[in-house]
């Protein structure tokens, strides 16, 4: 187990019930780099990941 799984659990725990939009997750995103900006490299390769999803789909045709 890696050391963010624990986080990642946590959030499940805490708050796998909910629905949030991807407006909502790039705000908090934008609000945990403002607060911590050592993460802005690491937040920003989460989110273009997030974003290019459905990319690898497209390259396997």
């Amino acid at each position: 187990m890696y050391f963010t799984d624990r986080g990642i659990e946590e959030l499940e725990k805490r708050r796998g019930e909910e629905e949030v939009t991807f407006g909502w997750l790039a705000e908090q995103l934008r609000t945990f780099v403002d607060l911590n900006p050592d993460f802005e490299v690491p937040v920003e390769r989460l989110a273009t990941w997030l974003a290019r999803l459905d990319d690898e789909d497209e390259d396997e045709d």
